[in-house]
């Protein structure tokens, strides 16, 4: 059989180097798969037939499918997502342009999808309780497929939430296992191309018109923080995020007899309408979606051009981004476990410089034990400890510099994305390792070294997303311990610096909620404050002790207190965990607090559970251990009080006898409710019900090791430290 046209002479002579073909050694496969490769790319011929400069694919007749896969040449599957979800709507064309590349080069092309749970529409219903359990579930299809069909290499369509992490973990699974000598086979190399970023909506002149009448009928009726909640809000590009605020808002509203559910249910109708461009694409927000592209970046997988889109890349970006892959092939170097090893601890400092979404504290260490590196959390927290990251990402939903600005920047040449954060943060003295590789073929030193500046003269700095001074010395995300938890993050970057210095060496009293649906009746009550003020476990000695150490008057109301901040409040919601609940998001409740003036700037949220990328204020989360597993979180309640040392990063419950008596004294360890315990962890079991047994996590690690499979946890023992 004759060797089959190359159109692409660069890689005429390109073949992997291994000594195992299966689909050499086993004929079924080059039975089975050359029709699909046909198939993909007569509809890749479709597609392109018409842009001028398209050279067309030769001969893909099955003889020369056929002859391509005995002979080893590259095998590439673009992975996909579905189109279900705004970032992979148009992942069909994008797959039928890298498909006819692939051919071109040489290679043979495949491709399969992956469901991709949106974690926006899952908010606040049961789906949250299925959102990471789909990054694990991702990581396992995209092996199973990856190493069922001998595939050489990825070209992903990187999305939103869990998917990038997922399928990069699948992958560094497979990377690793190939690495056993009786399989004969060659590594796994991947690019990453994110989805383009989805532009934010404006609010219809019509909707802000009815939201400014819902306003002055507040203020008429002695409401003004429900006025002023309502207008911070509208200063926010519109999302799905805002939307949710605005739903707490107007049910505020209608419970103060401002609004009638039939009319708010039309003026969320207007917003919903009005919140998505057409496009598609990934949120504008920093949160989970754009932090995975941002870690996916760090990590060295993303071709600089591709990393920051404002719409789908067109056939010549498809066509360069396939081109950088090809040139990976053979050199072990470039393989997925290698650049996730080199880039690690870079990636880790370039969370903590942009701010991004505290989720990528679980999703970090799950990407690592898949790839067989023995990393939890308290990596995270050695890298933090062994130099300080200032931030210079100034993202913002409120004054033009979300990440569609920051993409608009990129491709109008003003900065180089990823490259100029690495010259940034080492041009402050962080120590970046510039040694690295990336799928550029190229460190991070020689991509710095390309680019004239970090940002470009012409962007004000001002309107510049990346700075290249520090905005604030105070960034990332922390690992806090206590006395009644083993670890829990707090992303700090999510507090403004007043709140941070206000609430370090505070002491919150805890108000206890089972799940996140109780905190919500509570949080969306327009009477907050007064319910707070009734709570049984207020005593005129625990109201007397917090003046006293507050410095408040001895004649102050417990309502006043509680609006000046001499009693602030930790909202404390358990039973949410991995292995009790799935580990949802709490997004709902810490936006109603977030957009709750009075309790925002006074009170904390404690979670064994997440939070959304997007979330702002002080939320703790990822407590460990959770409450199904004994953690002493689930042994608290309400009027327990939690000493807060944010500089110390440390919670710890006080002994109220010592409070009462005016010391603040931690105890050893959570209070002995046994039998409080028992109960709740029977409620939790109950509720646990409600969730599909074939998705719950069980038989996987705690929040610190990355909720990962047990499995994955055993054979993670390698040091990545180089």
């Amino acid at each position: 059989m004759a060797q089959p046209e190359v159109l692409n002479p660069e890689f005429a002579d390109l073949f992997i180097q291994e000594t195992y073909n299966p689909f050499r050694s086993c004929i079924q496969g080059l039975s089975n798969e050359p029709i699909t490769v046909r198939a993909l790319l007569r509809r890749a011929d479709d597609l392109l037939c018409d842009e001028s400069a398209y050279i067309g694919l030769g001969d893909y007749s099955l003889d020369a499918i056929v002859e391509r896969l005995a002979t080893n040449r590259p095998r590439v599957a673009i992975i996909q997502g579905s189109p279900d979800h705004p970032a992979h709507m148009f992942d069909y064309e994008h797959t039928l342009r890298a498909a006819a590349r692939i051919w071109q080069n040489g290679g043979v092309p495949f491709t399969f999808g992956i469901p991709v749970i949106c974690d926006g529409t899952a908010q606040s219903n049961i789906g949250q309780s299925y959102s990471l359990a789909s990054r694990n579930h991702t990581a396992m299809a995209v092996n199973i497929n990856f190493e069922g069909h001998s595939y050489h290499a990825a070209y992903v369509l990187s999305g939103c939430d869990k998917s990038p992490t997922g399928i990069l973990s699948g992958l560094a699974a497979a990377d690793r296992a190939r690495r056993q000598p009786a399989r004969g086979t060659a590594p796994v190399w991947a690019i990453f191309v994110p989805a383009h970023v989805l532009k934010g909506g404006d609010i219809p002149k019509r909707t802000r018109q009815k939201l400014q009448a819902i306003q002055d009928a507040a203020i008429a009726a002695g409401d003004r923080q429900l006025a002023d909640d309502i207008e911070e809000n509208c200063h926010y590009i519109l999302q799905c995020s805002s939307d949710e605020a605005f739903l707490g808002h107007l049910q505020r509203a209608e419970e103060k007899g401002l609004v009638t559910r039939a009319e708010a249910d039309v003026i969320l109708n207007e917003l919903a309408a009005a919140t998505c461009d057409d496009k598609g694409g990934i949120c504008a927000f920093n949160g989970t979606g754009n932090s995975s592209r941002t870690l996916v970046s760090a990590l060295g997988f993303v071709p600089a051009e591709s990393e920051l889109l404002t719409d789908e890349p067109g056939t010549d970006v498809v066509q360069r981004n396939v081109d950088q892959l090809f040139r990976l092939f053979n050199k072990p170097e470039y393989a997925v476990c290698e650049l996730l090893a080199a880039n690690y601890a870079n990636a880790i400092r370039i969370h903590g410089a942009t701010g991004s979404s505290s989720n990528l504290m679980l999703h970090m260490p799950c990407v690592m034990r898949h790839a067989g590196y023995d990393v939890s959390l308290f990596d995270y927290a050695s890298v933090r400890d062994e130099h300080s990251v200032p931030d210079v990402f100034a993202h913002s939903l409120t004054e033009g510099r979300d990440t569609f600005t920051l993409a608009q920047q990129a491709q109008q040449g003003l900065h180089h994305g990823m490259t100029s954060l690495y010259k940034v943060l080492a041009d402050l003295g962080v120590p970046m390792d510039l040694d690295a590789r990336t799928v550029a073929s190229l460190t991070w030193g020689e991509r710095v070294a390309a680019i004239p500046a970090a940002v470009s003269p012409a962007l004000p700095q001002e309107k510049s997303v990346i700075r290249i001074q520090p905005v604030r010395e105070i960034s990332g995300t922390d690992v806090m311990s206590g006395n009644f938890f083993s670890s829990c993050t707090l992303k700090v970057a999510g507090m403004s610096t007043d709140s941070y210095k206000r609430f370090n060496g505070r002491v919150f009293l805890v108000r206890y909620y089972e799940n996140e649906i109780d905190c919500n009746d509570d949080l969306r009550s327009t009477n907050l404050v007064d319910r707070l003020a009734a709570l049984p476990v207020l005593t005129p000695e625990l109201l007397a002790a917090m003046r006293r150490i507050n410095g408040a008057p001895a004649d102050q109301d417990v309502v006043t207190m509680i609006r000046t901040g001499t009693l602030a409040f930790a909202f404390m919601i358990a039973g949410q965990g991995p292995k009790a609940f799935g580990m949802p998001e709490m997004f709902a409740p810490s936006q109603y607090m977030r957009h709750h003036g009075v309790i925002e700037k006074t009170s904390i949220m404690i979670t064994d559970g997440r939070y959304s990328g997007v979330t702002k204020g002080a939320c703790v989360g990822h407590m460990v251990p959770e409450a199904y597993e004994g953690g002493g979180i689930g042994a608290l309640a309400d009027g327990d009080l939690l000493w807060v040392r944010l500089s110390e990063r440390r919670i710890d419950v006080l002994d109220i006898a010592a409070f009462l008596a005016g010391s603040i004294t931690p105890l050893t360890q959570a209070p002995e409710r046994a039998e409080l315990v028992a109960e709740r962890r029977a409620r939790i079991e109950a509720r646990q019900l409600q969730v599909a047994a074939c998705s719950m996590l069980e038989g996987v690690t705690d929040a610190e090791h990355g909720v990962v499979p047990l499995a994955v946890h055993r054979r993670a023992t390698l040091p990545w430290r180089r």
